[in-house]
Formats: C-alpha cells, sequence, structure tokens
C-alpha cells in the first residue's frame, strides 16, 4: 500500500461516518487508486495543478419598488349628496326615457381623494350598489337607476362609519313634460318654426314641416334641398365673396302656446350631424313678450343648452363642435344689443364614454337647470357650464332645430352631401318652484 492509499485510510479510520461526504469519499477513491486528489487547472495551456477558484455567489436581485399612488382617504368630516332627475344616458340607439340614469353628485369634505360607496335601501337593509374614490377636490358622479322594484329608489354615500343622509328620486319620477316621440306624427304640443326667409341670418333657408319627421321613437329634423326652388340663392361664402347655393328647408319646432316652465330641468337626448355646414341645437326660447326687450328677468333670455356645429368646426375645443351659452339682450346708444354668455365647450372628450363614442354617432343627454339665480348645463348628468348671467324669470319653452345660416352653408363643402340629420330620442321637462 503506497502512502496515498495508507493516508485515506487512515482518515477513513479517524473520521466518523457523518463527515464522509459524497466529495470526500470521491477523493478517497481516487487517492486509493493513485489519482491526483486536487483539482486541475482549466487552462490549455501547461500540465500544472492550481487551486480550484470558488464558485460566485448568485447575485440577489433588488426587488423592484412599486410606485405609491396618491393616498386615499377612507374617513371624512361630512358627506352630502344631491340627486338629480334622469339626465344621462348616452348610447347608440334609441330608447326610452324611463331607461335614464339619476346622477347622484357626492361632496366629501375634507377635500381630498376619498374612498367612497354608494348604497341603496333595500328594505330596513342598506346594500352596496357601487363604490368609487372622488376626485382630489372630493367631489364624484355616481349614475344610478331611478327605480329599485316599482318604486322610486333611496340612496346614501358611506365613507367608513360616516354616512351621508337619505336621498330619494320619487321627486323625479313623473316629469312635468315628456315626449318620447312614439307614433309617426308630432304631437299636438309641437309647432313649426321659421317658415319664412330671414333676410338677416339665412336668406337661403326656410324652416318646413317637410324636414321634420317622426318614425322609431325619434324626430328627425333635416336641412335638405327645397324642392319647390329651381333657382340659386346668392350669399357669401368662406372667402367672403358672393357664391351661389341651393335653397334649403330646415327642421325647426317649438312649443310655443302649447307648453311653458319658469325654473326646474329641461333635458333632451340627441345625436348630431358629423358635418359642419349646418347646426343643430337644443334651446329654450321665450313666450312673451319680444325676446329682444331688455331685462331678462321679465322678459326672459335664449338659453341656448347646446348647439353643435358638426366636426372639425377649428382647433382645440373647437373640434368637436359644441358650444353653449345664454344670449341676454340691453341697449347700448339707443339700440338693442346682445350680450352672448358662454362659448365653446372645453375638452367635450371628457364626457365621451369611450374611444368609439362620439357626439354624431351616438346619443347623448344635454340639459339645464334652471333657477331664479344659476344655470347649470350638464352633460349625461356631468356638469359642463355654468352662469349666473342674464336668469330669465319667466315661461320660456322648449326648441329642437337643424338650422342652415347663410355664414355657414360653404362649410359642407359639397351640397352632393345633402340632406343633412339631427335626431332627438326624447325630451323631459322637470319643473322646480322656487
Amino acid at each position: 500500500m503506497n502512502a496515498a492509499r495508507l493516508a485515506t485510510a487512515a482518515i477513513a479510520l479517524l473520521l466518523p461516518a457523518a463527515a464522509l461526504t459524497p466529495a470526500a469519499m470521491a477523493t478517497a477513491d481516487r487517492a486509493a487508486s493513485g489519482l491526483p486528489t486536487g483539482p486541475t487547472s482549466s487552462s490549455s495551456g501547461g500540465g500544472g495543478i492550481s487551486p480550484e477558484a470558488p464558485s460566485a455567489k448568485p447575485k440577489k436581485k433588488k426587488a423592484k419598488k412599486k410606485k405609491k399612488g396618491p393616498k386615499v382617504w377612507t374617513k371624512a368630516k361630512k358627506v352630502t349628496i344631491r340627486i338629480h332627475p334622469q339626465i344621462a344616458h348616452p348610447g347608440t340607439s334609441a330608447a326610452t326615457a324611463s331607461a335614464a340614469r339619476v346622477p347622484v353628485e357626492v361632496t366629501v369634505l375634507p377635500k381630498r381623494r376619498t374612498a367612497i360607496t354608494l348604497q341603496v335601501k333595500a328594505g330596513k337593509k342598506w346594500v352596496r350598489a357601487a363604490s368609487a374614490v372622488t376626485a382630489p377636490n372630493g367631489t364624484h358622479l355616481f349614475r344610478a337607476s331611478a327605480t329599485r322594484g316599482k318604486g322610486a329608489a333611496t340612496y346614501r354615500v358611506v365613507v367608513g362609519k360616516r354616512a351621508s343622509s337619505a336621498g330619494s328620486t320619487a321627486r323625479w319620477l313623473k316629469p312635468s313634460f315628456s315626449d318620447n316621440f312614439s307614433g309617426g306624427t308630432l304631437s299636438s304640443a309641437w309647432n313649426h318654426r321659421g317658415g319664412d326667409y330671414n333676410p338677416a341670418s339665412r336668406s337661403c333657408s326656410r324652416g318646413d314641416a317637410s324636414a321634420v319627421k317622426v318614425s322609431g321613437g325619434v324626430v328627425r329634423l333635416s336641412v335638405l334641398k327645397d324642392p319647390s326652388r329651381t333657382d340659386t340663392c346668392t350669399t357669401k361664402g368662406d372667402d367672403g365673396k358672393p357664391k351661389q347655393f341651393s335653397y334649403r328647408l330646415n327642421g325647426h319646432i317649438g312649443t310655443k302656446g302649447a307648453y311653458s316652465f319658469t325654473y326646474g330641468y329641461a333635458a333632451a337626448r340627441v345625436k348630431f350631424p358629423k358635418e359642419r355646414g349646418q347646426h343643430g341645437a337644443f334651446w329654450l326660447q321665450v313666450e312673451e313678450p319680444d325676446l329682444r326687450t331688455i331685462n331678462p328677468r321679465i322678459n326672459g333670455s335664449e338659453i341656448d343648452v347646446i348647439e353643435s356645429y358638426g366636426l372639425n368646426a377649428g382647433k382645440g375645443d373647437k373640434a368637436l363642435g359644441l358650444t353653449t351659452g345664454v344670449h341676454r339682450y340691453s341697449t347700448k346708444d339707443g339700440k338693442t344689443v346682445t350680450f352672448p354668455d358662454g362659448g365653446w365647450v372645453k375638452n367635450a372628450n371628457q364626457y365621451l364614454t369611450g374611444k368609439n363614442d362620439s357626439y354624431h354617432g351616438g346619443y347623448h343627454v344635454f340639459s339645464v337647470e334652471w333657477t331664479p339665480t344659476y344655470y347649470v348645463y350638464r352633460l349625461d348628468g356631468k356638469e359642463y357650464w355654468r352662469s349666473s348671467k342674464g336668469i330669465s324669470g319667466t315661461p320660456q319653452f322648449p326648441v329642437l332645430s337643424l338650422l342652415s345660416s347663410d355664414y355657414e352653408l360653404d362649410a359642407l363643402g359639397s351640397e352632393a352631401r345633402l340632406p343633412q340629420h339631427m335626431y332627438v330620442d326624447w325630451l323631459r321637462v322637470w319643473e322646480t318652484h322656487p
């Protein structure tokens, strides 16, 4: 037995069995066979023996820190709600007015991002209807069902252990005026307007019953060529030079003499035409006397809930073509002049339901809340403008129109695009008496 084998045997006899690891046993076998027991060099040059480099420990990957979102509070000092009528109902097709939702406005104090839960009363219990996080200013808008079972719904909003007062939809279930445009003709509440050419603004267009059609649960208002006119109308084009246009007929209806109201909510579910060259509108006009007298408290204002001038009416806020406002009247140098308040609806994209939604491809509810001290304009329940100027204090009536004024005729581009259409699914008014 050579020296290596003697050393190996001695090691085996002196070490306990537990210490004879597989590696040690392999070393012993190699030694017993007369093979070298040390690690050999891995380099290609030379045959010498070099110590084995210790194996490198795998580096631990640092866990990526998750970005923290803004803090959401779960407590509040005060929670209030306000329930509006059924003035929220975006969608691509016609539907009954009773299917519209009621906006539930929530305000939380302090003003901060807060977790809130909308609850609806079910018998003697409150059950969850929806949850959300308020905006940084402590506000949120839920759109909820107006009914529960066969009756009104009652809602509250909860933050932690604090709850708002309960609010009911009962007062909104029976509107003061409602037209779903069912059947094949207009109801007796409506009359046709603007049957004469207006040299001041519409010398090439006039209202006519043939431009209005009721079918499929909607009223369609149109701009179409006047078949009774073979001549053309001369007015200025976009370049300011005289240009020839076909005479047009416009859909223009209102409830003057049949229904008017003072204070409340007025709402219409509308789909506008995409093209420019005409403007669709839902507005309130004064009954008597003439709108162009001076004091709006006595003589009213023109309340333009919404106007649409077509897609790409300009850049920025003009791109979607929506305008709103109030036209109040006063005197200057002994003459009656107009003072409009309002303008283009800012960032109108924010009120759409998504990238496939539009104001010409789907219906949306446009409304005004008219009180003795302010107007609030909403789109599917979400506020888009308000004003405390030119507040009317006299009865006014709803108007629906698709008008082609002289200044916009050239914007259509080609008269081959006629006719143009605007569709109204329903119109409702809920009167509120101060």
